[in-house]
């Protein structure tokens, strides 16, 4: 008898406990898929394409310009003097190093404002996600990159994206 008690209420728990285990909703968000279809992402992507071709255009202005006078101070040489020849020649070297560091700089400050504009749509996101587990009582979320299968009912990218549009329409870049 003891053990019939032991058994039933053993079976008991393990029922309980299964039921409770299937009733947890597990969604799926594309976070790659969010950050560049949102207003706001595709937004910062356009600025920071149009920054990066425009800075290209600038640079390869200044290359040509640069190979233009490093030709003609060769075409030179043999009519400057040694000296005048060498105090254009260090001028021109410093023309080039300072083209290169402002050209690094420029990359930097994309690949800065690229990394803070993910920063600020993920934070804008995070409390959207919050608020949408709490009201649907969801106990997971994955990145769809981590998962590899389920319900098309299981993913929440496209209610994300319209909630995080109301809410951040842009991003203010400059």
């Amino acid at each position: 008898m003891k053990y019939l008690v032991k058994f039933i209420v053993v079976t008991f728990f393990l029922l309980v406990s299964t039921s409770a285990f299937a009733e947890q909703k597990i969604v799926v968000l594309d976070l790659k898929y969010v950050l560049n279809n949102s207003k706001a992402g595709k937004g910062a992507q356009d600025f920071l394409k149009k920054t990066f071709e425009n800075n290209a255009k600038k640079f390869a202005d200044m290359e040509k310009k640069l190979k233009k006078e490093e030709s003609d101070l060769l075409s030179k040489k043999t009519v400057l003097s040694k000296e005048e020849y060498t105090k254009k020649g260090d001028a021109l070297r410093k023309q080039v190093i300072d083209y290169q560091s402002q050209r690094r700089a420029s990359l930097d400050k994309i690949a800065t404002q690229r990394a803070k504009s993910r920063e600020k749509l993920i934070e804008a996101i995070d409390p959207i996600l919050n608020a949408y587990i709490k009201e649907n009582n969801i106990y997971l979320v994955m990145d769809k990159k981590d998962f590899l299968g389920g319900t098309p009912e299981s993913d929440i990218t496209e209610i994300i994206i319209k909630k995080l549009n109301k809410e951040l329409p842009s991003l203010n870049l400059k």
